[in-house]
Parts: structure tokens; C-alpha cells; sequence
């Protein structure tokens, strides 16, 4: 019997049991590739990390699962495994060799314990969504107070303001229709609240219905208000998100330009585990 052992991580917060399930499979190079998928959908986190030894200029590289694709970069699942791998390394700054090229990630640390991390982000374009009406449609929204544009970062993001953070809350989208319009893409709904945002996303065409926290959104939210003016460039913003799921989280972001975008946040080691497979 092989045996593969993994952590789980929470994102994005540092409460256990909250913010965004992350499991890592800190030496995945035993596993055969054939079974990388099948451990991600047994798993059933929002992604699963597979790392591997750098093959360049890198500390790592790493593979992102969701239960059903694998994805060039995301977010919440860069952080996380920063926050794994730099304890034990004792980095101040590690670069991750994603598909989407090296992410570095620098890391804050209170004492010997990582109290923070900020990843910069690979550069990624924008555009408007064609199938805004009928996306809005199937959120339930009847308009939104900026254009929808798509973000393609990730498995991609194509954002909507609401109003208020009110009717943030009290979305119940049609999860097939926007399976259908958006495909791989999540949709993200946000608004202003007293000095931070509320958000919500839904990524239903990769098997999450509501991802309780998104860095790869993050950075395309802070750059959309930035590019439409709702806030300067180089302003940090505080994004909320995750309360409608049970698993509060809270996310920054900064860009200081359309290619220059940081987002950060905090993690928890909260399980550790092992696959025992013939």
C-alpha cells in the first residue's frame, strides 16, 4: 500500500473552521498522475495542491485541483500552501511555480508563527462579458452599478456591483443557468460596506456552488474598482466574504497598477492526513 500524506489549511482566515479549505500534498512526487483527480474529488475542498521539486528558478512547484478540472493558478490555494511550506523552510519570501509562472508570495511572521502573506499575482487582461444580461438574469440581479467585465485570472471572473451589501446576502442565483452562461468562470457579486466589501462568488461550472473565499478574484476586484474609479490605484482594500456559507473570510488587495496587483491574507494549519491506495 502507497501512502500519501497531506495537511489541510484553512484560507484566509485565522480562526479553524472558517475561511477556505485548502488540502496539500506536500511530496506528491510518488503519486501517480492518474489518481491526482480522483484525490481532489475524494477530498472535496474548493482545491487540492499537489507539490512537487522546482523544475526552475522556483522553491516549489505545485498543481491546483478542483474536484472536477485542474486550474493554471488560483488564489486561496497559493496562500495556503505558502503558509505550509514556509514554516518549516524558514523563508521570508517563497516562489511557487504554478502553470500560470512563479508567484511569489513574502511572508509576515509574529515571532516564529507566520502571522501574514501577500502574493503577487501574474498579469491578466480584461473585457467585457458578452452574456451579461442573461448572467445577471440567472443571479438574480437587475443590474449592476459598473460594467460586467470579465477577469481572467484563474478559472477567470466576471464581476457585478449590487447595491448594497444587503442584496449581496440575499442572492439565490440560478446555480445552472450560471453554470451555462459563465462555464468555467466564477461570477462575482460585491458592494461597498461602511469601509470594507462585501462579496460573494459562484463558481458552479467547476463543482462550487459558492467558494468561500477567492484570492484569484481578489486581485480583479481591487483592480476593477480601481480601473472605474471607485477607489485610486494603490488603495488596499478589505474584502468579506464566505458568511452565507458558514466560513467567514477576509481577503486584501491592492493594485497599484493593471499589472501590478497584490493580494493577502491569512491561513491556519487545522488537520493532517494520509491516503493509504494500492
Amino acid at each position: 500500500m502507497a501512502t500519501f500524506r497531506y495537511v489541510v489549511a484553512d484560507v484566509f482566515t485565522d480562526v479553524p473552521l472558517a475561511g477556505n479549505q485548502l488540502a496539500v500534498f506536500t511530496d506528491a512526487r510518488a503519486i501517480p498522475e492518474e489518481q491526482l483527480q480522483p484525490l481532489a474529488r475524494e477530498l472535496n475542498v474548493s482545491e487540492t495542491v499537489f507539490v512537487y521539486p522546482a523544475s526552475g528558478t522556483g522553491h516549489a512547484a505545485i498543481r491546483i485541483f478542483t474536484p472536477s478540472l485542474e486550474l493554471p493558478f488560483a488564489g486561496h490555494p497559493i496562500l495556503g500552501t505558502a503558509f505550509v511550506l514556509a514554516g518549516p523552510l524558514q523563508l521570508v519570501e517563497i516562489h511557487l511555480e504554478t502553470k500560470a509562472g512563479v508567484v511569489p508570495v513574502r511572508i509576515e511572521r509574529d515571532g516564529a508563527r507566520i502571522a501574514f502573506g501577500r502574493m503577487t499575482q501574474p498579469p491578466f487582461s480584461h473585457e467585457p462579458f458578452e452574456d451579461a444580461d442573461a448572467l445577471l438574469a440567472a443571479l438574480g440581479v437587475e443590474s449592476s452599478g459598473l460594467p460586467v467585465e470579465l477577469y481572467r485570472q484563474g478559472p477567470g471572473h466576471v464581476l457585478a456591483e449590487l447595491a448594497s451589501p444587503d442584496e449581496v446576502a440575499a442572492l439565490a442565483p440560478d446555480f445552472a443557468a450560471v453554470a451555462r452562461i459563465a462555464g468555467e468562470h466564477g461570477a462575482v457579486c460585491f458592494a461597498r460596506q461602511d469601509g470594507h466589501w462585501k462579496a460573494r462568488v459562484f463558481v458552479p461550472g467547476v463543482g462550487i456552488d459558492e467558494d468561500p473565499a477567492t484570492g484569484s478574484a481578489a486581485g480583479p476586484l481591487a483592480l476593477h474598482l480601481s480601473r472605474h474609479g471607485r477607489i485610486a490605484f494603490g488603495d488596499e482594500i478589505e474584502i468579506r466574504q464566505g458568511v452565507e456559507v458558514g466560513r467567514p473570510s477576509t481577503l486584501f488587495a491592492v493594485a497599484r497598477s493593471e499589472t501590478d496587483v497584490e493580494v493577502g491574507g491569512t491561513a491556519v494549519v487545522v488537520a493532517r492526513g494520509e491516503f493509504r491506495l494500492p
